[in-house]
C-alpha cells in the first residue's frame, strides 16, 4: 500500500545541522571526563555524536552508572559547553536561507535536539533565530537517538503526523531516529561521511546545495 505524504513540517536537529558545535562539544566532553579520570578520544565522540548524554556516557563507560554520577558529569559538560560557545557560533551554510524559505511556504518548524533545553536556548539566542520555530523538543530526558522519541515529540508539539515531516540531520543516530519515526530525512555531511548515512532519503554536502525540487520529490 502506498503511503500518502504531504509536507507540513520541518524538524531541525541542532548540533551539526543548524550550527557547527563539533569542536565545542568534543572539548567540553573531554574536559568533563578528564576531571573524573576517564579517557576520551575523537573516534568515540564522532560515533556517539547526536546521542543524549545518558547514552554517550553508557558508551564511554561501557556499563551501568549511578544516576547521580551521570547527572554530575553531564551537567559539568553542558556548563563548559555553554560557557565556551558565547560569541563563537554561527549558522551553517544555507540554514538561514532555508529557514526563511520554509517560513515563506507556511511550513511549521521545530527544533528536535538531543541537547538539554538550556543548550537549545543558548544556541537559539546566540544565533538569533528563535522566531522561526513554533516548537522546541529537547531530548535530554527522553530515550535518546536512535530512538525516535524526540522527533515524535516534535511532531506532536506541532500537531503534525510524523509521516508529513521532513527531518534535517547530520548524525548516524539521528538519521536512524528520523526513519524510525516515519519521517523523511535529509542528511548533511557536517559530521559523517555519506557512506555512514545511507538510511537518509537524501544526502547533501550542506544546505546551500539543497534544491527545492529535491525536497518536493520526497513527498510525491
Amino acid at each position: 500500500m502506498t503511503v500518502t505524504r504531504n509536507l507540513e513540517a520541518i524538524l531541525w536537529d541542532m548540533d551539526g545541522v543548524i550550527v557547527d558545535t563539533y569542536e565545542g562539544h568534543f572539548v567540553s566532553w573531554k574536559q568533563a571526563l578528564d576531571e573524573v579520570g576517564q579517557s576520551y578520544d575523537e573516534d568515540t565522540f564522532r560515533r556517539t555524536f547526536g546521542m543524549n548524554n545518558r547514552l554517550i556516557m553508557a558508551h564511554v563507560f561501557d556499563g551501568e552508572l549511578e544516576e547521580a554520577f551521570i547527572q554530575k558529569v553531564g551537567d559539568r559538560k553542558e556548563e563548559l559547553f555553554r560557557r565556551d560557545i558565547k560569541g563563537k557560533v554561527q549558522t551553517l551554510p544555507g540554514v538561514v536561507e532555508w529557514l526563511e524559505r520554509f517560513k515563506g511556504m507556511n511550513l511549521k518548524q521545530a527544533v528536535a535536539s538531543s541537547a538539554p533545553q538550556a543548550n537549545i536556548d543558548a544556541l537559539l539566542n546566540e544565533l538569533k533565530i528563535r522566531e522561526y520555530f513554533k516548537a522546541e523538543a529537547a531530548g535530554a530526558t527522553l530515550k535518546g537517538k536512535p530512538n525516535p522519541a524526540v522527533f515524535l515529540l516534535a511532531a506532536k508539539l506541532l500537531e503534525v503526523d510524523p509521516r508529513n515531516c521532513l527531518v534535517i540531520e547530520d548524525s548516524i543516530a539521528g538519521v536512524e531516529a528520523a526513519k524510525s519515526a516515519g519521517c523523511q530525512c535529509v542528511a548533511v555531511l557536517t559530521t559523517n561521511q555519506a557512506s555512514d548515512l545511507t538510511r537518509a532519503d537524501l544526502i547533501v554536502k550542506d544546505l546551500s546545495c539543497l534544491m527545492l525540487e529535491q525536497v518536493y520529490s520526497l513527498f510525491i
